[in-house]
C-alpha cells in the first residue's frame, strides 16, 4: 500500500526527471489492513494541482476481488498528455478490437457498482465482504505460517493477493560473496533464489516466483507467493515448505 505521502514523492520525482507515471491500480479494492484506504495517483496528482506530469492509470476486471479472469475488460485513463501524443495513442487503440460485450458490461459494473438503495446492493455487499474477508483470513494464515519457519520472514499482506517472502540460505563452503565484483554478486544471488524456487517446485509442486525478478536489495533472497488457494491447501503448503526449507538448508551446510 502506497500512502498519500509516498505517491506525492513519486510524482515530484517524475516531474524533476521528466518522467511519465504508469499507475497499475488493479488491486485497489483488495485492502485488508485496518485503517488502510486506497488513494489513487490521479487523486494526489489533482490535489497537488500538478499539470506537468503525464499519468497513465490502469484498472482491470480480471484482478481485485471480482477476479473475472479471462474477460477483456478494463480501462486506461490518461492525464496531462500533449495533444499530439494523445492523438497517436488513440490511433494505436483504434486499430485493435474492442473488448467484447461481456467485458464492457463487467467493466461498467466495476467502476459503478451497486449502491445503497439499489435492488442488488445487499447481495453485492454480502458477496464482496465474504470474498475480501476470506482473502484477509488466508493472508494471515499464510503470513503467520511462513514466519514460523526458521530463516523466513514476511509482512502479513495488507492488500492485493501476494506475499513477498524473505529467506536466508547459507553460502556453500569456499564461497565468499564479499570477494565478488558487483556483477558477479548479482549473478550469484540471482542464481541462488532461482535455483531454490526451481528445487521447491520439483520437490513439492509448489510454484513461487524468484525475488531477483523484482529488483530486490542486493545480498538478499526473496520469493513471491499467493494466498488464493483454499485455507486447507495453504496450511498444507506451509508444512511442505517448512520441510523443504529445512532439508535444503541442511544440504547446503553439508556441501
Amino acid at each position: 500500500m502506497l500512502s498519500r505521502k509516498n505517491i506525492g514523492m513519486v510524482i515530484r520525482f517524475a516531474k524533476k526527471h521528466g518522467l511519465a507515471i504508469i499507475a497499475d491500480e488493479v488491486y485497489q479494492d483488495n485492502i485488508y489492513g485496518e485503517g488502510l484506504e486506497f488513494v489513487s495517483f490521479a487523486k494526489v496528482l489533482h490535489d497537488l494541482g500538478e499539470k506537468d506530469v503525464t499519468l497513465f492509470s490502469l484498472h482491470s476486471v480480471s484482478k481485485g476481488f471480482m477476479g473475472e479472469c479471462g474477460h477483456r475488460g478494463g480501462y486506461l485513463e490518461i492525464r496531462n498528455m500533449s495533444d499530439d501524443v494523445y492523438a497517436e495513442v488513440i490511433k494505436l487503440l483504434s486499430i485493435g478490437l474492442c473488448a467484447n460485450v461481456d467485458g464492457q458490461l463487467v467493466t461498467y459494473l466495476m467502476v459503478d457498482p451497486p449502491k445503497p438503495g439499489d435492488e442488488s446492493y445487499e447481495l453485492y455487499a454480502k458477496e464482496r465482504g465474504a470474498i475480501l474477508g476470506d482473502l484477509k483470513e488466508k493472508a494471515e494464515i499464510l503470513g503467520r505460517g511462513l514466519n514460523e519457519i526458521e530463516g523466513m520472514k514476511t509482512d502479513i499482506p495488507e492488500g492485493a493477493m501476494y506475499a513477498f517472502v524473505k529467506f536466508e540460505l547459507p553460502h556453500p563452503k569456499g564461497v565468499d560473496p564479499e570477494t565478488m565484483t558487483p556483477e558477479e554478486r548479482h549473478r550469484y544471488e540471482a542464481a541462488r533464489d532461482a535455483k531454490y524456487c526451481l528445487r521447491l517446485l520439483e520437490g513439492t509442486g509448489i510454484c513461487v516466483v524468484p525475488g531477483s525478478g523484482f529488483g530486490q536489495q542486493p545480498g538478499t533472497l526473496h520469493f513471491r507467493t499467493t494466498f488464493l488457494p483454499p485455507k486447507e491447501d495453504i496450511l498444507a503448503l506451509v508444512e511442505k515448505m517448512k520441510k523443504f526449507h529445512v532439508a535444503y538448508v541442511a544440504k547446503l551446510q553439508e556441501a
